[in-house]
């Protein structure tokens, strides 16, 4: 059974997260609420937990991870990232958006894409995901928790997806730790940029495509 922490969504409790941050450390797997949907994540660097993430999620080792970062310096850490890559970025961070960079070695290979050597992040706007990462010192797996049929599609009326309480108690013996930070999940995944080539490419319309799509037609 995990164990459930609340969290205030704009001022998350200090000695709470600590509390969450030394479960992670410690290789917890958790369910945790981002800017976009429910999440389930562990300590980037844990490998046990990052390859318990892939079990729930039922995904072979060929299918990379998104994990998040605190801010774009800190993506520089683990992806190479072009000129015109840290401009796009810089404008639509921090946000629902995942880009597509090449990794470098401080990604564990767990977690990238072994064909392609790439791999999704993000950098959330949201409190709880920013305190979690700052607590850390590490990136945070981050891969939906609402298992869609169609994860391409941009969104779905919300009555399809589960609440949050039936999230809990679904993955409740699969994860060690459970955010609540009492507000219902978001239903819309985020926009996917591939960035790992001189062109841009929108992968995936969702949460906030539009700006993209717009900022795009009017020749960025």
């Amino acid at each position: 059974m995990a164990t459930l922490h609340t969290l205030h969504p704009k001022n998350p409790q200090a000695r709470t997260v600590d509390r969450i941050v030394k479960a992670l450390k410690d290789g917890a797997v958790l369910l945790y609420p981002t800017d976009t949907v429910y999440a389930i994540g562990c300590d980037l660097n844990s490998k046990s937990a990052v390859q318990r993430v892939r079990q729930i999620k039922q995904l072979s080792n060929d299918k990379p991870l998104t994990f998040l970062c605190s801010s774009l310096s800190n993506i520089a850490q683990y992806a190479i990232v072009s000129d015109e890559a840290y401009r796009i970025m810089r404008r639509l961070i921090p946000g629902p958006y995942t880009f597509l960079l090449p990794t470098t070695k401080l990604v564990p290979k767990l977690v990238m894409s072994p064909k392609r050597r790439t791999t999704g992040i993000r950098v959330p706007d949201r409190p709880i995901c920013q305190a979690l990462l700052e607590g850390l010192g590490n990136p945070i797996i981050s891969t939906s928790a609402h298992v869609l049929e169609n994860d391409s599609a941009r969104s779905q009326s919300a009555i399809d997806y589960p609440s949050r309480l039936d999230l809990f108690e679904c993955l409740d013996k699969l994860v060690d730790v459970i955010v609540d930070d009492e507000q219902e999940p978001g239903y819309e995944v985020s926009t996917i940029l591939d960035l790992s080539s001189e062109e841009p490419v929108l992968v995936r319309k969702g949460l906030g495509w539009e700006a993209v799509e717009l900022w795009t037609s009017a020749g960025r």
